[in-house]
């Protein structure tokens, strides 16, 4: 296979070497992680309405965490914690202490950030798991959460080019004859259960993964309440089509 044929024209290699260049280490210069900090305090303190504008050098912990300052002005102390530590530990080589202590956040005090982080920095924070979650059921949930919610931002990302509105189902006139990729066999809108298949082992597996269990239910219960995405598009398809055939089975 010639390379003009491939996404990725350098194959596994070059998506890897890709992704490492966006992980390269922050410098720390001289800010610790400390684990066993008072998160209690934190969470009772609330953040400046007005934060100090980005400051530090470029490739510095300080300038990151001061980019993502104005995103929590009056929020806790502890949900700016939280983000802070998702930004490291994205990144290659993080403090030793920073994933015991994220981990440690959503075991203490996972309804206080519930109620501080938005939907963004929740995704964020359960993608974290993935990596850097307990090995098992945790890290398990954690990538399943990882991946659905990263295709769906790619999806629902591309799918604006149609000009349509996130809440708009498409047109049953308009459906293309062309084939899925990957010799995929077409998804039934009258018997089809990949929707059910792709979201019903989550919650199973919340259930074995107590400390990810309240952020992993809370992410699928937005995601079910969401009008703009696949999900709720195909739901209200499928609908119309079952209303349709009744209609044709069952004419007045």
């Amino acid at each position: 296979m010639s390379s003009q044929t491939l996404t990725y024209a350098g194959g596994a290699e070059d998506i890897i070497a890709r992704w490492m260049k966006r992980r390269r280490p922050f410098q720390m210069e001289g800010e610790s992680i400390d684990p066993a900090q008072d998160l209690s305090a934190l969470a009772a303190r609330l953040r400046p309405d007005t934060p100090a504008p980005p400051q530090g050098k470029h490739g510095t912990f300080a300038l990151k965490s001061s980019m993502i300052a104005p995103e929590f002005a009056g929020r806790s102390e502890l949900a700016f914690l939280t983000a802070r530590l998702i930004a490291l530990l994205r990144r290659a080589e993080p403090p030793a202490g920073a994933a015991p202590l994220f981990r440690r956040l959503w075991a203490e005090h996972s309804a206080h950030l519930l109620s501080q982080l938005d939907l963004r920095w929740q995704v964020s924070s359960a993608m974290t798991f993935a990596d850097h979650g307990t090995a098992g059921p945790e890290q398990s949930l954690g990538a399943s959460l990882k991946m659905l919610f990263g295709l769906i931002k790619l999806y629902e990302f591309e799918r604006l080019f149609t000009g349509s509105l996130p809440q708009e189902p498409h047109r049953f006139g308009k459906r293309s004859s062309a084939a899925l990729p990957l010799a995929m066999d077409p998804y039934s809108l009258n018997h089809g259960g990949l929707d059910l298949a792709l979201l019903a082992p989550l919650y199973q597996q919340a259930e074995a993964a107590p400390v990810l269990k309240p952020l992993a239910l809370s992410l699928l219960h937005a995601l079910n309440a969401e009008e703009g995405t696949i999900f709720r598009r195909l739901a209200i398809m499928k609908d119309r089509r079952a209303k349709s055939r009744k209609q044709k089975e069952n004419p007045e």
